[in-house]
């Protein structure tokens, strides 16, 4: 029988101890995120096209979507562990009865565009002249906020629902509508053809977009949750650093135009936080005032603080 010596026992522990870790974090459960191709998501793609979520050890798809409606539904049949969402669908998913907890708010952009004719330069201008939007949504949300602040009443304001995006841009651009509420990348592509930003979610401070888990993924994978927030904080600070990187990723999976990347105006992303009791508030009262939320849903109701103490 061979005999192996001390110094090659001892080579072999320290082998098999330095692998301990990675065999730890590839055995982290997987988690399947659902995702738009907008600003919010960017840095989840920087993770996915530059390795961080596997060099941290987070096993983490994304699967993009085209409608909130198919998301949320992917999402509420379990097919989704978590997605990018907004404060009032969370609201009144949590309302619903479906178990779920905000992990951060997501720094994104929403704004209001003016038809490029429209000789508008702030947001009175936009006082009884058509305004798309999607009905019920985060961007009507945002829409009645900023105007809220202009200052304009109800009876000033003259909505028309466009949900197809493409087509509302297409409609403020041609002047059929004055003014538009949408995301990125439709605004920045606005913006290229002439439209006038009048105002945006990330310069005014407006919490709504979020992060959200179903409660019974935040019980079973909050480690591999951990792991992702890791990942997603890295990849915000590269991009804050050196944004003009990160324009042909824009085009490459954030659904930009060339010219729309290259006229994009970044937003700073923050380290991974809450929304403030000031951001809840705002969006029950605006889903009180429409009708659409029938109770008072606490903030700890959907509120879970645990993923994100980096």
């Amino acid at each position: 029988m061979k005999h192996f010596s001390i110094s090659f026992l001892a080579a072999f522990v320290f082998f098999f101890q330095a692998l301990l870790p990675s065999w730890s974090q590839a055995s982290s459960p997987s988690l399947k995120l659902g995702v738009f191709a907008d600003a919010d998501s960017l840095p989840l793609m920087v993770c996915e096209s530059e390795g961080i979520f596997s060099s941290l050890g987070a096993d983490v798809s994304l699967l993009r979507f085209q409608s909130a409606v198919e998301r949320d539904s992917a999402f509420q049949a379990g097919a989704l562990d978590g997605i990018i969402s907004d404060l009032p669908a969370v609201l009144l998913a949590a309302q619903a009865g479906f178990q779920l907890g905000i992990t951060s708010l997501t720094d994104g952009r929403y704004g209001i565009i003016a038809a490029p004719n429209s000789g508008a330069k702030n947001l009175s201008d936009l006082a009884g002249k058509p305004i798309g939007i999607s009905s019920n949504s985060v961007i009507h949300f945002m829409v009645d906020s900023f105007l809220d602040e202009a200052g304009l009443g109800l009876e000033q304001r003259v909505y028309l629902p466009v949900p197809k995006m493409p087509v509302r841009l297409e409609m403020v651009l041609t002047g059929q509508l004055a003014g538009a509420g949408m995301p990125e990348p439709f605004l920045t592509m606005a913006r290229t053809r002439g439209g006038i930003l009048l105002a945006a979610t990330d310069d005014r401070g407006l919490g709504a977009g979020v992060l959200v888990f179903s409660k019974k993924v935040l019980a079973s994978k909050l480690e591999s949750i951990k792991l992702l927030y890791r990942a997603y904080w890295t990849a915000a600070q590269r991009i804050d650093a050196h944004p003009d990187d990160y324009r042909p990723l824009l085009v490459e999976k954030a659904g930009f135009s060339p010219e729309a990347a290259a006229a994009f105006v970044f937003v700073v992303y923050k380290k991974p936080r809450l929304p403030g009791q000031a951001d809840i508030d705002k969006a029950k009262a605006w889903l009180f005032s429409k009708g659409l939320l029938k109770r008072d849903v606490q903030a700890g109701e959907i509120l879970d603080p645990r993923p994100i103490a980096l």
